[in-house]
């Protein structure tokens, strides 16, 4: 089985978008796939599969939820009567809920594990990190040198505890108006050829920003995207395993 983590520096750079496409992409070359939403206080995949009903356990263990193409999913807004209510732990209840997602959830006969880490460097990351065997990292960013000076932090966090970076996506890297078909680079020219070089990344892949993707994640209707934009990346983790 491949475990994966999806990481960025900041928050709101696509984090949980990328690590939903990565699961669909996963999932439609035939590979029974799971997410694993780390984000304990800012979880957002249930909304992009449309997932409500609280998950069960039975004789013990955490039944995970299925999207409509039978992608796995565990999540806290899927524990939580009002996803909309904060989750106020501090780090070792949060460390705890991460380890009895791995370890205590009836996954079922997984080839490609995603996991969706919060932003930044603190105590979950950390946790995901030295405590689940990931076989690598994809790492989120925009073209902002901002957002790609923090990214940096987690790719020298992941260089420090020898986990590969398999891929870099920088998202929001363009923008196509729908009425003249120009390119706009809104937030700066792309950068991610160079800094996937810089991080060794084995892979690397440019999203614009799509209506198609925004109403589709909004509706909860991921699944149905004609294109993910990662099947290279996807095409590297498989050739890992």
């Amino acid at each position: 089985m491949g475990v994966y983590g999806v990481i960025s520096g900041k928050g709101g750079v696509g984090k949980s978008l990328v690590t939903s496409l990565l699961a669909v992409e996963s999932n439609r070359r035939g590979l029974t796939t799971a997410i694993l939403d780390g984000d304990l206080t800012g979880p957002s995949i249930p909304k992009a599969f449309n997932l409500k009903d609280n998950l069960l356990g039975v004789d013990g263990l955490i039944e995970p939820a299925e999207t409509k193409t039978g992608i796995q999913v565990v999540s806290i807004n899927l524990m939580l009567d009002d996803p909309s209510q904060p989750v106020l732990w501090k780090g070792p209840l949060l460390g705890g809920a991460i380890d009895q997602f791995w370890k205590e959830t009836n996954w079922k006969h997984v080839d490609m594990t995603f996991i969706d880490m919060p932003p930044g460097t603190g105590d979950i990351a950390m946790k995901v990190m030295t405590d689940i065997p990931l076989d690598g990292l994809i790492l989120v960013t925009t073209p902002q040198d901002l957002v790609q000076m923090i990214m940096k932090k987690a790719a020298n966090m992941a260089k420090k505890l020898n986990i590969p970076i398999i891929g870099l996506v920088e998202n929001m890297s363009y923008y196509i108006c729908p009425n003249c078909n120009t390119k706009h680079e809104i937030f700066g020219p792309s950068q991610v050829k160079e800094v996937a070089e810089e991080i060794g990344a084995l892979s690397h892949v440019s999203l614009g920003m799509s209506e198609e993707i925004r109403k589709l994640v909004d509706s909860g209707n991921i699944e149905e995207i004609k294109e993910t934009g990662l099947s290279s990346i996807v095409d590297k983790l498989i050739a890992k395993e």
